[in-house]
């Protein structure tokens, strides 16, 4: 018997975000919007989805700040 699963992180852009002095590299740019969360997959179906959570992320160094 042959089984295809795999474990990661799925991350979904969700659009342009507001505009931030970034903590890290102290630029001020737009940032972009994204929804993570972990997934478990069996042959390459998503099973299982957990731990979401949406993050603004810089556009020129790319910290990620949660919301």
């Amino acid at each position: 018997m042959f089984l295809l699963f795999g474990f990661g992180t799925k991350r979904q852009n969700l659009g342009p975000g507001q505009n931030r002095t970034c903590p890290r590299c102290h630029n001020t740019t737009q940032w972009l919007r994204i929804r993570e969360s972990k997934q478990f997959t069996l042959f390459f179906v998503p099973v299982a989805r957990w731990g979401r959570r949406q993050l603004e992320q810089c556009g020129i160094c790319g910290t990620a700040v949660e919301m």
